[in-house]
């Protein structure tokens, strides 16, 4: 009787212990890119949590260790009206706080920037959204604050312009007038030799730079437009001549094409402190890897080889970031791919081929593998060495290189196949080299 009394004050003891000291736990993350009214998310639980603006949020109830958690977009923002996807959306709480769930917002493309290295100039565009059409902005192009720019990115929350200087080893920040397009110069900031492209994670907190003549990435914390160093910066780990990057769509991980090498590297990025870690393994891609994407799901890893005249695409395995090749990798494209995008529907890459082709392709990826099958082409302007899409997929933008002009397609949503809008080619500037979408 004694033993019995005393396991049920036990098993009370335990049971107040758990509750005191299991939880409960929050779930919370980074809201981007929010400009309408009327976000709420909602959790497993069934709360709901209206959302203003973007930045960090909280769901105010908690769990205990061990309950799974799901955060979900129960109505979409309006005025304008925009569509908000989420990532690290699910899991299970582990004795700590959630703080990784990633809500994006977009709303359809509204402003174009093109990088013109040999002009030495930036210029922006006014996109019609029920056309694409593209009108300049006033003061455009506007004249750029280093030398030879290269490659154009604007920050997750539309409000900085990110241009890597290639001729003056820097990044210049410029802010985007929203309404107007207009860019305003906010500074410069240092890299390593030959600044050549830049990525930005999907809570605008930190931005890497591929410095292709000292093999290296930088890595900067971003706070209202200016940048901070990351300690160890730049980094190594990555192979000979770094060409391009991108940040997976969870945030955790960095993809860099090396073009001399040939290969893919993957590093892991310190949620904290956006230190970057190599990724065990070095993965093959092809002669002249010389661009990369990832489609929106955060599955699949593309690598476009411009010198083999091919794609490689990869499977990601979430956990360790690491790479395994999709079936029929590299696929041959008869063509010189320079630059590749994935739609946001993730049903279709567009590759920009340069050297004779001058087209931009189609291919529809396989949902269950990420194999690529090409299912069209258009033409575009001599040597189209980038490509972008608009944030609704309805649009797809190649910069021009040696026509110094942006071609600009209207999307069929059923096949991917591409259609030159009314107008384009649009003049763009000498040696149009990299355009982005806001």
């Amino acid at each position: 009787m004694k033993f019995v009394k005393w396991s049920a004050v036990f098993g009370m003891a335990f049971l107040l212990s758990s509750c005191l000291f299991g939880g409960p736990y929050t779930v919370g993350g980074t809201v981007t890119g929010l400009q309408g009214s009327g976000l709420v998310l909602q959790n497993s639980s069934g709360k709901y949590l209206s959302v203003l603006a973007s930045g960090n949020f909280t769901f105010p109830s908690g769990l205990n260790e061990g309950q799974t958690y799901s955060v979900t977009v129960r109505t979409q923002p309006s005025n304008p009206t925009q569509t908000c996807t989420v990532a690290n959306g699910t899991g299970t709480i582990d004795k700590a706080d959630v703080t990784n769930v990633l809500v994006t917002c977009s709303s359809a493309g509204s402003l174009a920037f093109v990088a013109n290295q040999t002009a030495n100039t930036i210029s922006a565009f006014i996109i019609d959204t029920s056309t694409g059409f593209l009108t300049p902005v006033t003061g455009s192009p506007f004249t750029s604050t280093g030398l030879a720019p290269i490659a154009v990115t604007v920050d997750p929350n539309g409000t900085y312009l990110y241009v890597a200087d290639n001729g003056s080893n820097e990044v210049s920040v410029y802010s985007i007038n929203t309404t107007t397009g207009v860019l305003t110069s906010n500074g410069l900031i240092a890299t390593g030799s030959g600044p050549i492209a830049i990525a930005i994670d999907p809570t605008d907190t930190f931005m890497y730079v591929a410095n292709v003549n000292d093999d290296t990435v930088s890595a900067y914390t971003l706070s209202n437009g200016t940048a901070t160093q990351i300690s160890g910066s730049p980094f190594g780990g990555v192979g000979h001549e770094p060409s391009s990057l991108k940040v997976d769509p969870s945030g955790s991980y960095l993809y860099v094409t090396n073009f001399t090498d040939g290969t893919v590297s993957a590093l892991a990025i310190d949620s904290t402190t956006g230190v970057l870690t190599s990724v065990i393994g070095t993965y093959t891609a092809g002669v002249g890897a010389q661009s990369i994407a990832i489609d929106p799901t955060g599955q699949f890893v593309y690598a476009a080889n411009e010198t083999a005249a091919s794609i490689s695409g990869y499977t990601i395995a979430s956990t360790t970031g690491q790479l395994a090749a999709v079936p029929g990798s590299p696929l041959a494209t008869g063509s010189s791919p320079e630059a590749l995008v994935a739609d946001p529907s993730g049903k279709y890459v567009y590759a920009a081929n340069v050297t004779s082709d001058n087209t931009i392709a189609t291919y529809g990826i396989t949902p269950s593998t990420g194999a690529l099958t090409l299912l069209s082409t258009a033409s575009a302007g001599t040597l189209p060495v980038s490509v972008a899409v608009d944030p609704s997929g309805s649009f797809v933008y190649a910069a021009n290189n040696t026509s110094g002009t942006v071609s600009v397609y209207s999307v069929d949503a059923a096949t991917g196949a591409l259609t030159q809008v009314s107008g384009s080619p649009f003049a763009a500037g000498s040696g149009a080299r990299s355009i982005a979408i806001e």
